[in-house]
């Protein structure tokens, strides 16, 4: 199966219904990136769905919280030939780090709870090696916690919070806020912490003050048994054939959601509103940490806060079994990539990377290498 017969049969471009709603909402008239050919994506596409083996991908550009494409490439499903779309639903692993971040963030807007809180508040039980641990440290990955819970099982529904509780004697990895290391029990900690702040479970906490205020219908909690239409198969390569991948039974909170191209669009659209956070929360999220010693690290609350080449980037990956995903922001020039994979092998980050060179005027980037 090569990448030119799925081409031909199956990839799905932007819709002639959504070229009009670009051209009322004034889309044409934006002159901060470039104009590039849907061939030069194709052809982007093409190279790393052939080397990285990678049956299905989903993508969208989007400048200034509104669409300039959403294409879909390949295969969803092998088994039925199932087209990749933009409705097609992934796993979308740890970008669902900023959502969790997002519901602290929801919560300290409205004085229920400050990142500052130390974790003894919500945990009372946690060892005394904890104290000092605040929320800003768990959101930012600077807690010196294990990263995986000696009590999480892939194959077993357990509460959030008997997974952090596992982690309770064992010894930190390093001094509170002295260094950064990927920390997924502290997004269990937090995604319990929505639910005994706000009183009902961080997943309907979610749905309820993101996921329908901003219309995206298919965003949800992963799940192995439930049906859902379009729900993209995750799958491996392995030497000259693909295989299923096996997800996880288990809800992880620091991988929570499957999501699809044109519900992060929505999401990444009120990202320039006040909607659902206000300006300074936005700020606290893509500022880098600042350790104990003084020195910045690049990453904010939830997400990466780096460079690609000289244009300033915020963005973040996830990995689940067989799904790869990514999505990056580029501030000064409105620009964001979304990409959404099935395979393990995929690079999405990559892939992101190089669609979003082509749009980037080189006049922003002499404007940002200047700072």
């Amino acid at each position: 199966m090569t990448f030119s017969y799925l081409q031909k049969r199956y990839v799905r471009a932007i819709s002639p219904l959504l070229v009009g709603f670009l051209l009322l909402s004034g889309w044409s008239s934006a002159q901060s990136i470039n104009q590039v050919s849907v061939d030069s994506i194709d052809a982007i596409l093409g190279k790393h769905m052939s080397s990285k083996h990678i049956p299905g991908v989903s993508i969208a550009v989007v400048h200034q919280g509104k669409v300039v494409l959403t294409k879909g490439y390949g295969m969803a499903n092998l088994e039925v030939s199932a087209p990749a779309t933009d409705k097609s639903v992934y796993a979308i692993g740890s970008v669902s780090k900023q959502l969790i971040a997002t519901g602290i963030l929801i919560l300290a807007q409205e004085g229920k709870l400050k990142l500052s809180d130390d974790i003894h508040i919500y945990y009372p039980q946690a060892p005394q090696t904890w104290q000092g641990i605040t929320l800003r440290h768990l959101l930012s990955h600077t807690s010196g916690i294990i990263r995986e819970a000696p009590a999480f099982d892939p194959a077993k529904i357990q509460p959030d919070s008997v997974v952090v509780q596992s982690a309770f004697p064992l010894p930190l990895q390093f001094s509170i806020g002295t260094k950064w290391q990927y920390c997924n029990v502290g997004y269990f900690a937090l995604a319990d912490i929505i639910r005994k702040v706000s009183g009902q479970p961080w997943s309907a906490f979610l749905k309820q003050r993101v996921f329908t205020p901003l219309n995206m219908t298919t965003t949800r909690t992963t799940t192995l048994t439930e049906v859902i239409p379009n729900r993209v198969d995750g799958y491996e390569w392995e030497e000259t054939h693909y295989h299923r991948a096996q997800g996880y039974r288990a809800l992880r909170p620091s991988g929570a959601f499957l999501s699809t191209i044109l519900d992060l669009v929505k999401w990444d659209a009120s990202l320039y509103t006040d909607k659902i956070l206000t300006q300074a929360s936005r700020t606290e999220m893509w500022t880098p940490i600042t350790l104990k010693d003084s020195t910045k690290y690049a990453y904010g609350l939830g997400w990466t806060v780096d460079t690609l080449q000289a244009y300033r980037r915020v963005h973040h990956g996830g990995s689940l079994p067989g799904f790869r995903s990514e999505y990056a922001r580029f501030p000064e020039s409105g620009l964001s990539v979304i990409v959404l994979t099935n395979a393990e092998s995929a690079q999405p980050a990559t892939i992101a990377q190089d669609i979003a060179l082509l749009y980037l005027r080189p006049a922003t980037r002499k404007a940002v290498s200047k700072k």
